[in-house]
């Protein structure tokens, strides 16, 4: 069972900078396509980015691009996500999730196997 576990969240004031990162267990880390979600309080959890096995290819939400950049490092079987410029509106708990099946850069929760736990992440105005 693959597991996931996000870290680096916690209270930042508007303007300030976050990095999430998550942690996969298992060896096949380097096949998954990997994705940020969030979810806000009474919201539908939507798509951050996401980004390709080899870490070549990203996509990034129309919301956040400009200020969050998606990354990963193989060899530590690690995802990241570089958050700048944040807003109130960035307030959510963040998850991480792994496509087993590399069906493509999903926006869609379906087009992910395993999820992580997620990291709370708080803007202040």
């Amino acid at each position: 069972q693959v597991q996931l576990m996000e870290s680096g969240g916690g209270v930042v004031q508007a303007g300030g900078s976050l990095r999430l990162s998550c942690a996969v267990s298992g060896r096949a880390f380097s096949r998954y396509i990997m994705a940020w979600f969030r979810q806000a309080p009474a919201q539908e959890r939507e798509f951050v980015a996401a980004i390709s096995d080899n870490g070549v290819v990203t996509n990034v939400a129309g919301s956040v691009k400009g200020r969050f950049t998606i990354s990963r490092d193989n060899d530590k079987n690690a995802l990241y996500l570089q958050m700048n410029s944040l807003k109130p509106e960035d307030t959510a708990v963040y998850y991480c999730a792994a496509d087993s099946q590399r069906r493509g850069l999903a926006l869609s929760q379906s087009g992910y196997d395993y999820w992580g736990q997620g990291t709370q992440v708080t803007v202040s105005s």
